[in-house]
């Protein structure tokens, strides 16, 4: 399913203008790297819209489902999002819609859906998949990547962690789903590993052969030293050291992060990030209502975060956990 996935997202970018900027942000990114200075002149070949910031669960480690999230919660206007996607489809070939929360909540999520799939853009949709899923739309709608996100094999497992969440539902959606040939075609069924669960990882490597999906195990982030006993007790399924009751990333933060130079993030209310770690908008670049994607893409504040990447990345706090570098998938 994998090279199927990997087809569709090749054929986005046969398109001359998308190909062209994608290939030239990339290099724009290395020039930057070798200079030690922020070079940008393309459009990123991803972008990332955040259809809403509600979720219909309450995940311990979420900030969305936790509470913590500060942001105004909200859905993004069909005119916002139809302004955005006019926009940029030209140029941009990927289309990430989430963010913060589940994007199935929007009461127009298919019609978004449709309407990126009316400009040939690929997207990329991530759910908790615990809610009831119209699977004819979204068969019409071809979305390119679906990622259900299902973190236990036995519903008290699952239930420990996936708080307000329906085992079974989401049990129901993915199987409907690998019944279907072009959802299973875009399907992937997402596992964080944690404490509670990683003694099920074997019985999920079952369950997707038998459904002939693609499984990804995934590591799992904190935020709190107080929640380090979601962390596996396996090392090699965690992207953590633990030292002193404290916890740091395996790797070391080095001056460099390619999603300022390849996907932006804008949220429900119109507000530019530069990258899906910024949760709360520690670092505001501007609103899409009242500047361009141009103005904001290569202006003056994403350029001085670039600079600030290329020149000192620790001092950001975003940065401190940031999945940049890390290897987040775990190999089966």
């Amino acid at each position: 399913m994998a090279s199927a996935q990997f087809y569709n997202l090749i054929r986005t970018y046969l398109d001359y203008d998308r190909l062209h900027q994608a290939a030239g942000a990339w290099l724009d990114y290395r020039l930057s790297l070798a200079s030690r200075k922020p070079h940008l002149r393309h459009y990123p070949p991803a972008v990332m819209l955040e259809p809403t910031n509600h979720c219909n669960l309450q995940c311990p480690m979420c900030p969305s489902g936790n509470g913590t999230l500060t942001r105004e919660r909200g859905f993004m206007p069909w005119e916002r999002y139809q302004k955005i996607i006019d926009n940029i489809y030209k140029k941009v070939g990927l289309l990430i819609l989430w963010n913060q929360g589940e994007p199935f909540l929007h009461p127009n999520f298919y019609d978004m859906l449709d309407y990126a799939n009316h400009k040939k853009l690929f997207t990329m949709i991530s759910t908790n998949a615990s809610l009831p899923l119209d699977l004819k739309r979204l068969h019409l709608a071809k979305p390119g990547k679906l990622i259900i996100s299902l973190d236990g094999i036995s519903e008290a497992t699952y239930n420990s962690y996936r708080i307000n969440g329906d085992h079974k539902q989401v049990l129901e959606n993915l199987r409907a789903m690998s019944q279907i040939p072009s959802l299973r075609a875009a399907l992937v069924w997402q596992f964080i590993v944690m404490r509670q669960n990683e003694h099920e990882v074997a019985q999920a490597m079952d369950i997707a052969r038998e459904l002939k999906i693609r499984l990804e195990l995934k590591t799992v982030q904190i935020y709190h030293p107080d929640e380090i006993p979601f962390l596996p007790s396996n090392p090699s399924y965690s992207r953590y050291k633990i030292k002193g009751g404290e916890f740091r990333i395996k790797t070391d933060l080095l001056n460099r992060c390619r999603r300022l130079w390849t996907q932006p993030v804008i949220n429900q209310d119109g507000e530019f990030s530069i990258c899906c770690y910024d949760k709360d908008l520690a670092i505001p670049i501007g609103n899409i209502d009242t500047h361009s994607f141009e103005d904001l893409w290569f202006g003056e504040r994403m350029n001085r975060m670039r600079q600030q990447i290329l020149t000192d990345r620790k001092q950001l706090p975003i940065c401190q956990n940031c999945g940049e570098g890390i290897v987040q998938r775990i190999k089966t």
